[in-house]
């Protein structure tokens, strides 16, 4: 008798898709469908894609053993009233609830904050990124510790080592990029401090790429608190010729870019994984990297730390890698060894393992 997963795929049909979210739940899917076709272990397993509206329909929910709604957002009704079947949650982070102060919710969202508190005591099992996150909700969510698994994720496989000169230098062309760069993958939120990145390679003197579609997005609240950073960024960019802002690069161009960059940077206030870092390193990027959050969990020793609290400590710590040929080749080989720790085959594994204990329950 096959055991049938629903998983959620909600986020790979909107903006989340570019995001960490869209990433996540694409890759796990693909991770879990090869897991259960190649290991006879995990055959009895069944995965279905299904979508929120979908797994509310209570015609359909009962066929399932479990659902696994691999995205959560504490001010926006992403998890159903009630479930007929076990249900088990991803939870990356809850930052915006830590720093509440830079990431207002207004009423509505304090409201929906409530419901989706409610609801999420009620299933059966959290998966999150990182043991800093696990702490987060069970002090935040007041959930039981037993019940939140701690799941890593992992950089895709296209993430590697390129020497290709050809390949280089055509990406070189197709981005106009410096010949030596420090470069950052992600949002322009709060807690990635990408202001503190820019004014740190300024004062150095050093030329700074940034990937990702919301650096040089036009259609955002100029007034929102949250969009802050990103409008400074962007008034920054257009006055100075060492801010390069890529926008959204193809997913076949961007191991490239991190094996152009001279250093990868991580410059977070917090983060609830910080898969960027492990992509760098994936690639032979030597990373300098905060020691916020769960980043240190992730990048252990093989990466140079700084506290984006002390004032100078980042411009200090890039000024000394950036300026060291040989700490660059010290940081490269450590990172390449640490990359290989995380796989989404582990991944597909440890999640399996969570609705294994979920379903024995």
């Amino acid at each position: 008798m096959k055991i049938k997963i629903g998983i959620d795929i909600s986020p790979l049909k909107n903006a989340n898709r570019f995001r960490g979210v869209g990433f996540y739940t694409k890759n796990l899917v693909e991770a879990l469908q090869k897991l259960i076709k190649e290991d006879k272990k995990y055959s009895s397993f069944q995965i279905e894609l299904i979508e929120q509206q979908y797994s509310n329909s209570n015609i359909t929910i009962q066929q399932f053993s479990l659902i696994h709604y691999p995205y959560f957002n504490p001010f926006f009704s992403t998890l159903p009233k009630y479930e007929k079947v076990p249900v088990v949650v991803t939870v990356h982070d809850l930052t915006p609830l830590k720093f509440s102060k830079h990431y207002p919710p207004g009423i509505k969202g304090k409201l929906r904050w409530f419901g989706q508190k409610n609801r999420l005591r009620k299933v059966r099992a959290i998966i999150t990124d990182s043991q800093n996150s696990k702490k987060d909700i069970i002090k935040i969510v007041g959930y039981p510790e037993n019940q939140i698994h701690v799941v890593y994720l992992a950089p895709d496989s296209n993430f590697k080592v390129i020497k290709s000169t050809t390949i280089l230098c055509s990406i070189v062309v197709k981005y106009e990029l410096p010949k030596k760069f420090v470069l950052y993958v992600g949002d322009v939120n709060w807690n990635k401090n990408v202001p503190g990145l820019v004014k740190a390679c300024g004062k150095i003197g050093i030329p700074l790429v940034i990937v990702g579609k919301q650096a040089v997005s036009k259609d955002f609240d100029q007034n929102h608190p949250e969009n802050q950073d990103l409008v400074w960024l962007q008034k920054e960019a257009q006055n100075n010729p060492h801010i390069h802002l890529l926008g959204f690069v193809d997913d076949k161009d961007l191991p490239v870019i991190y094996n152009l960059a001279t250093v990868y940077c991580q410059p977070s206030f917090y983060e609830g994984f910080g898969l960027p870092v492990l992509e760098a390193a994936q690639c032979g990027c030597p990373v300098v990297c905060s020691n916020q959050g769960s980043l240190p969990e992730v990048g252990e020793e093989v990466v140079a730390y700084f506290n984006p609290w002390q004032e100078r400590d980042l411009e200090k710590t890039l000024k000394k890698v950036w300026g060291s040929e040989a700490l660059r080749k010290k940081l490269s080989q450590k990172g390449l060894a640490q990359a290989k720790k995380f796989s989404w085959q582990k991944t597909a594994k440890n999640t399996v393992k969570v609705y294994q204990a979920v379903l024995k329950q």
